[in-house]
């Protein structure tokens, strides 16, 4: 276990089930989004989820998309300012280089 996970410990079988529950319901939200609020496609996490994905997104056209990559861009500036910024640029199929 690493230090992070030391809290898992201390809890008893109840608000361990209760953190899985948690855990999926926050998963099943990020991979049922669609449209702009899909940001990333991730289905190595949602794979993690015992039931499989029916695969039904829709994305944006890619005018719409890079509108919506701006402003999401631009709530990062009002988000986190302090953040470390970087200038690694993204690989052929959207991985980073």
């Amino acid at each position: 276990m690493s230090e992070l996970d030391t809290d898992l410990a201390g809890m008893t079988r109840e608000e361990l089930a209760a953190e899985v529950v948690k855990l999926r319901n926050a998963i099943r939200r990020h991979r049922d989004s669609t449209g702009h609020d899909l940001c990333w496609y991730q289905p190595e996490l949602w794979s993690l989820l015992p039931e499989p994905h029916a695969g039904t997104h829709e994305v944006p056209e890619w005018s719409k998309f890079m509108e919506g990559c701006v402003k999401f861009r631009r709530s990062l500036d009002k988000q986190c300012p302090g953040a470390r910024r970087t200038d690694e640029s993204f690989g052929p199929e959207g991985e980073v280089s």
